[in-house]
């Protein structure tokens, strides 16, 4: 999968506040080529972190830069050329949504390089071609999103998201639905597309995370440690923002986080 240009993603100083609750406090990312894993405990901020970076939530204060251009000053199929999201929410909901099939739905991601009218041509088809077999989701392109299990679903949202051919990618919990052998295949899959794009993924397994690039830790909405993910001080505050409830392991040539008992 390639992507036209790889594009920095920067987080300055952003602080989010929803329901009169900080929940993002002075957070500052610089994020670029590679595979960036978001952990910590739930109301860590994770998610509210990823939909501020892909101008979803307003900020109260900081700023977000797409390619070095405040996010704010791109239009948005601009932006959505660029950037591409996923939901652990982002199914085509609803009973008319449920009717598109897999193929349809996966062209959807074409709508920002074609707009609302113009017909796919053939190198669309053939980029939801690839992405469909880039997520395994050839073989039910035909079958209707409503039959579709919850595995199989994340599967083709993945592939829409990459039929976008952005060069950044934000995931929120990609993992949601998918048994351990499509867990596995997704990671060496991101693992794949961070050689490529900036890639920031939001996941609640943090051994799946720890097979990433570089690794964010927050807490409180406040970022507690960053770092490449064979970093033992990293593996520290991992540790921490778990209150202890983890060790972090060397198995072969991979890390993996064991509960302590």
């Amino acid at each position: 999968m390639n992507s036209s240009s790889t594009f920095s993603l920067q987080a300055q100083q952003l602080r989010v506040v929803l329901g009169g609750v900080a929940v993002l406090r002075d957070v500052s990312l610089n994020l670029s080529a590679g595979w960036t894993a978001i952990v910590g405990p739930n109301g860590a901020g994770k998610s509210t972190l990823l939909h501020s970076l892909a101008g979803l939530l307003p900020l109260e204060a900081g700023r977000v830069l797409l390619g070095g251009r405040p996010l704010s000053t791109w239009t948005s199929r601009e932006r959505a050329q660029q950037l591409a999201w996923m939901s652990q929410h982002n199914a085509a909901g609803g009973d008319a949504g449920g009717e598109l099939t897999v193929r349809e739905m996966v062209l959807l991601g074409r709508l920002p390089h074609l707009g609302l009218f113009a017909a796919p041509g053939e190198q669309d088809e053939a980029v939801v071609d690839e992405c469909m077999h880039f997520t395994q989701c050839s073989a039910w392109q035909h079958r209707r999103l409503h039959e579709l299990s919850g595995g199989e679903r994340q599967r083709a949202l993945l592939a829409r998201a990459l039929a976008v051919q952005a060069p950044v990618l934000l995931l929120d919990e990609p993992t949601t639905h998918l048994d351990p052998p499509h867990q596995i295949a997704l990671v060496k899959l991101l693992q794949v597309l961070g050689r490529s794009h900036t890639v920031v993924s939001v996941l609640h397994d943090v051994s799946l995370a720890l097979q990433a690039d570089r690794l964010v830790v927050m807490r409180e909405g406040h970022i507690r440690g960053q770092g490449a993910c064979d970093d033992a001080d990293l593996h520290r505050s991992v540790v921490e923002v778990f209150d202890h409830a983890m060790r972090i392991d060397r198995v072969g040539d991979q890390f993996l986080a064991l509960p302590r008992l």
